[in-house]
């Protein structure tokens, strides 16, 4: 009698569905106040990050930058991106934009039929923009806050609202498309090693600049989000009422003194 082994994005996605959970019961029971409250764990698992990033995932990116032809990694990319476009289509629906939803659903056709498959982004010049919209963006219109800011092993920044769009964020990509575990687990090391060589750049003049990365990163990414959430035009922060100058009240007389209106 054989066991079949599940597939590893499957996996992932069971342990992530599980560890969501965890959190939220933990925000549940949390009283510490601001938005990362998991500031500790997250800065440890980040620095976890950063030092798997440098020792394999940006060396190997180097690498497969180096020998891979821009025309294999950028029609990866259309591919790729196709799939999540559809994804986003998806959200769109699910935030009222039927208008948007419909020129996505537009986009993903056009690319997926003339553009073979996606690998050739033929929407873009025909002005049909790549949406990017995920469960969590759709949670967030519908008015679920963020909640505490989470770094996750592997797959970098989150808050508990956008750890729900993880799940969705894997369906909709390139392991879905293995027939057997193997297949979907060497596409799913390509997308993520080819993503990560398009971000070589970025990544560097993120070391130059940045004094406290961590910091950097985290607040980036909660002001991204509510840029998307909001279309660009989030709502200015709640600030503190400012009390107003009132009159003040006359300094009590001094004892023995009398008014000015008695005095003679």
């Amino acid at each position: 009698m054989t066991t079949r082994m599940v597939g590893l994005p499957r996996l992932r996605t069971l342990l992530m569905s599980v560890s969501v959970a965890a959190v939220l019961g933990l925000q549940a029971c949390a009283t510490a106040p601001g938005r990362d409250p998991l500031e500790s764990m997250n800065r440890q698992v980040f620095s976890f990050n950063e030092s798997l990033d440098e020792n394999v995932l940006k060396p190997v990116a180097k690498g497969y930058k180096a020998i891979t032809p821009e025309p294999l990694r950028t029609a990866f990319t259309n591919f790729t991106g196709n799939l999540k476009d559809a994804w986003s289509t998806v959200n769109l629906f699910l935030q009222g934009r039927f208008k948007d939803g419909t020129l996505g659903i537009i986009r993903v056709s056009v690319n997926s039929t003339l553009g073979l498959v996606g690998l050739i982004d033929i929407a873009s010049p025909m002005q049909l923009d790549r949406p990017n919209e995920d469960f969590g963006q759709t949670l967030g219109v519908w008015g679920v806050k963020p909640g505490p800011y989470i770094v996750w092993p592997l797959l970098g920044p989150s808050t508990a609202r956008d750890s729900f769009s993880i799940p969705g964020d894997m369906y909709f990509s390139a392991s879905t498309l293995g027939t057997y575990p193997r297949e979907s687990n060497l596409l799913s090391v390509w997308q993520v090693v080819n993503l990560r060589a398009n971000l070589l750049d970025a990544t560097n003049l993120l070391d130059d600049v940045a004094l406290d990365k961590y910091a950097f990163v985290r607040d980036a990414y909660l002001q991204r989000r509510q840029n998307l959430i909001y279309e660009g035009d989030p709502p200015d922060e709640a600030q503190p009422e400012e009390v107003e100058d009132e009159p003040s009240a006359p300094a009590p007389a001094a004892s023995g003194a009398l008014p000015a209106s008695s005095a003679s």
